[in-house]
């Protein structure tokens, strides 16, 4: 066991990683890692700028897994039981400009109609993007089935200094492991 750990830490310093978490996600537990990121951003000396982009995309992530991961981790709460949704996390950097990665399983179902969206927004420009914004907030959601309000991955695409990158891996049962990659910071 000591040595898988000293391959793990031996991994994470070599990429840059700065947190990584894996395993079920509740409100707690975000606020939790987001104090976590307050602080290194802090020790970081970043501008406000891109530590408050590096927490709103971090902040965005997590409520995507959150509300739509299909992967459940079951507690046993003696007289209830608890679902809570599970994903993954990473936070690395590399000379100012960091890279946020989750990743989570959701149902083949929703993986076009994510698709589409990134692949619309990833068209967009800064100014664009700013004002598809302030569109979605003012329009109605056609969407039923969405848990949110539209606006997540819009934020996410502002906040970003590239196009948004994604994949949708087979999981089985009807089911995809979705990852965004996304970096901030550096030269914009």
């Amino acid at each position: 066991m000591i040595l898988d750990m000293l391959e793990y830490y031996n991994m994470k310093k070599r990429l840059n990683i700065n947190v990584i978490y894996s395993g079920p996600i509740w409100a707690e537990g975000i606020e939790g890692i987001g104090a976590a990121i307050r602080n290194m951003t802090a020790f970081d000396e970043l501008s406000l700028s891109v530590s408050q982009s590096i927490f709103s995309v971090f902040v965005e992530q997590m409520n995507n897994m959150l509300m739509y991961s299909s992967e459940k981790e079951v507690f046993d709460l003696g007289s209830k039981r608890a679902n809570a949704p599970k994903g993954v996390f990473v936070l690395g950097s590399q000379d100012k400009t960091y890279f946020l990665q989750s990743g989570n399983v959701i149902n083949n179902d929703d993986v076009e109609k994510v698709k589409v969206r990134l692949d619309f927004l990833n068209t967009l420009d800064k100014k664009q993007l700013r004002e598809h914004y302030k569109t979605q907030i003012k329009a109605e959601n056609p969407n039923t089935e969405s848990k949110g309000a539209g606006l997540g991955l819009i934020e996410i695409a502002r906040r970003a200094n590239a196009p948004i990158e994604y994949s949708f891996v087979p999981f089985g049962d009807g089911l995809s492991f979705f990852t965004m990659f996304v970096t901030i910071g550096g030269n914009k």
